[in-house]
């Protein structure tokens, strides 16, 4: 096979090249083959070419249908085959992924109709596949015992064996498991207690295993926002512990729906502490030989550890619509913190003796050594209070503390768009009103390029947006019979996107009273694996698909999505996040809540029209709506107009 699709000149600039070859692509050889000219495209072909060349980061905001991934995606493959080293496509979520992966997707479409052989392979999040540790523990409970046997059963045969000159594959992932919902999955799949280090069973771990798969990409690596910036902020550790990081070097990244970056970059950076872990973990070393000085210490970190989740407890208040609880800081519980601090820089100091008489096993050593320096940067956040973000959440094995810088603008800075190769960040919606700065600011990015282009669609005649009007201002009473009136409209053929689960479980116990909707078939997030879901949506016409995480990378074209039905407007939640954010902003409505909603609402009423042929409604359940009609109404694509009744 040729190295390039196209005759390379190396008199030429490669860049040039590859951005004359795109053109000849969407000019001529897909038109071919039954495509359209999109001009859109080609217009961000050649704005692509620029940030390529000059190794920059781009904004590059392109409405539904201009083929926005089409042309990352043939920059990505001849980038990195120019440079020998992968590209990384970075997405949103795990639905987005499966929009550029499944049979149909987009990367099937460039390798069917270019003769493309494109190597693209998955690196999904660790928590995306089973936990052999915890899977042992499910399956030797007391709950469901029969599904988790059942899951143990069905595992490779080398799982269960150590046979010498096996041959290994990755296994275990969420997909292969559809009908799981999201409880029954989280009961075996990894989570971050979870010590992979000194785990038994790590080289038959299927995350493992598709570790050692997806690493051998030449072309493209598709993974999550989380994800990468796991393998970010993880880099420097794991190669101080001597392992690989979790992605190889890579020529260029492409953030899909690049605008939830700033959620994923905070999620990586976050310190999650557990006494019963810290405990278990720290008492590996009373199994060697041990001076008593350091036995002693041991004994009083953990009493003290107990003393610190004790007060934690108690000084924690619960968050209306969220299982986080806010912690409230007073000197009594900065002071437990520094005592526990103390006594963890002292069991560092003894360990510095103990390392030099050989006397505990290195390994195990090192692990402990790297679990308290993490314990110790997390800890020190509380005494820099303007940098803190915190909070506890409650589970059957204890409270669990977690603690995020407030910004992530330095490390992003430092580790991602300092790094010399060309960032993409594509997405219908970066801007904010016109102005890039709300995305821009939030990750500190100070030098890039930019460019908006416009849907092709003609939104004026396939689109209505309505807002009715209450008479009770807007009740749940009032939106469940507005629902199902517009569910009756469309015989089903509707998205309902809810802000969160707590709404979503309220309507899916109300909608069993109307017996209006009796012969509609009813899906909801958390009842299966999410592609799944959206795949018997796709297949089911006169199904109701109802959401919570969907705003972004449903891609469903055709009469099976004719009605999108917004619960609520998506303004950020009250938890300690948006409430931080909230508390450093000059103008906290119009600097975070604002802007938040307007991307998201943006977002979600794009799941509507995805095909020219496409038509329908899209339903704005708001309370109070008056106070920012002006904006709502800005938001809305050229042509359409905001009405109180379809009648």
């Amino acid at each position: 096979m040729e190295k390039y699709p196209f005759s390379y000149n190396h008199s030429q600039p490669f860049i040039q090249q590859v951005s004359e070859w795109i053109a000849d692509v969407f000019y001529d050889i897909l038109p071919e083959a039954g495509f359209e000219v999109r001009d859109e495209q080609i217009y961000m072909a050649f704005q692509l070419e620029r940030a390529f060349a000059e190794k920059q980061t781009i904004f590059a905001e392109a409405g539904v249908g201009t083929g926005k991934t089409l042309v990352y995606l043939l920059y990505a493959i001849c980038y990195a085959r120019y440079t020998r080293k992968p590209a990384i496509i970075a997405c949103a979520d795990e639905s987005l992924i499966e929009q550029l992966v499944k049979p149909e997707g987009d990367i099937a479409k460039l390798a069917k109709h270019l003769s493309l052989a494109i190597d693209a392979r998955l690196g999904k999040s660790p928590d995306q596949y089973v936990c052999l540790v915890k899977l042992d523990e499910a399956r030797l409970g007391h709950e469901e015992v029969g599904l988790y046997k059942d899951l143990y059963e069905g595992l490779p045969e080398f799982v269960h064996s150590y046979d010498a000159l096996q041959s290994f594959h990755a296994y275990g992932d969420r997909k292969q498991y559809p009908n799981m919902n999201d409880e029954q999955w989280y009961n075996v799949s990894w989570d971050v207690f979870q010590d992979c280090f000194v785990c038994d069973k790590r080289h038959r771990c299927g995350q493992t295993l598709s570790r050692d798969h997806y690493r051998k990409s030449t072309e493209l690596i598709i993974c999550s926002h989380d994800f990468y910036m796991e393998h970010v902020w993880t880099y420097e550790g794991r190669k101080r512990e001597g392992q690989l990081p979790l992605l190889p070097d890579h020529c260029t990244v492409v953030f899909d729906e690049g605008h939830l970056l700033e959620s994923a970059a905070q999620k990586a950076l976050t310190y999650k502490l557990k006494h019963v872990v810290f405990e278990e973990l720290i008492t590996r070393l009373l199994k060697g030989e041990v001076r008593e000085t350091l036995a002693v210490l041991i004994d009083e970190a953990i009493e003290q550890s107990e003393t610190m989740f004790d007060l934690l407890e108690r000084q924690s208040i619960a968050i209306p619509g969220s299982d986080r609880k806010q912690i409230i800081l007073n000197e009594q519980l900065l002071n437990e913190i520094l005592q526990f601090q103390k006594l963890l820089a002292a069991i560092e100091e003894e360990l510095v003796f103990e390392s030099e008489m050989y006397t505990l096993n290195e390994y195990q050593l090192r692990i402990v050594e790297e679990h308290l320096e993490m314990m110790q940067k997390a800890l020190n956040l509380f005494h820099q209070s303007e940098t803190l973000i915190c909070w506890v959440t409650e589970s059957v094995n204890g409270l669990s503390l977690v603690i995020m810088p407030r910004t992530v603008k330095e490390v992003l800075s430092e580790r991602v768009f300092n790094s010399g190769i060309p960032i993409i960040f594509s997405s219908a919606t970066l801007s904010v009103e016109g102005s890039f700065d709300y995305v821009v600011d939030s990750l500190g990015i100070e030098k890039y390029l930019s460019f908006s282009v416009d849907s092709p669609y003609d939104y004026e005649h396939q689109m209505k947006v309505v807002a009715p009007k209450w008479s009770y201002g807007g009740t749940f009473s009032e939106k469940m019979k507005t629902a199902v009136r517009l569910l009756e409209r469309t015989e089903g053929r509707a998205l309902i996107l809810f802000p969160t689960k707590d709404e979503l479980q309220r309507f899916k116990k109300e909608i069993s009273h109307y017996p209006e909707c009796a012969a509609l078939r009813f899906l909801f997030e958390g009842d299966q694996e999410i592609s799944g879901l959206i795949s018997s949506f796709q297949h089911d016409e006169l199904s109701v698909l109802c959401a919570v995480s969907l705003w972004e990378g449903l891609d469903i074209p055709g009469p099976s999505l004719s009605n999108v039905i917004i619960w609520a407007l998506p303004f950020p939640p009250q938890d300690p996040v948006f409430m931080a954010k909230r508390q450093a902003a000059a103008s906290p409505f119009e600097e975070v809540d604002l802007p938040y909603m307007l991307l998201r609402l943006k977002q979600g009423m794009g799941r509507l029209i995805r095909s020219r042929e496409d038509s329908g409604i899209i339903a704005i359940l708001s309370e109070d709506l008056e106070p920012i009609r002006h904006h709502i109404e800005g938001v809305l694509p050229p042509g359409v107009h905001l009405v109180d009744t379809l009648d």
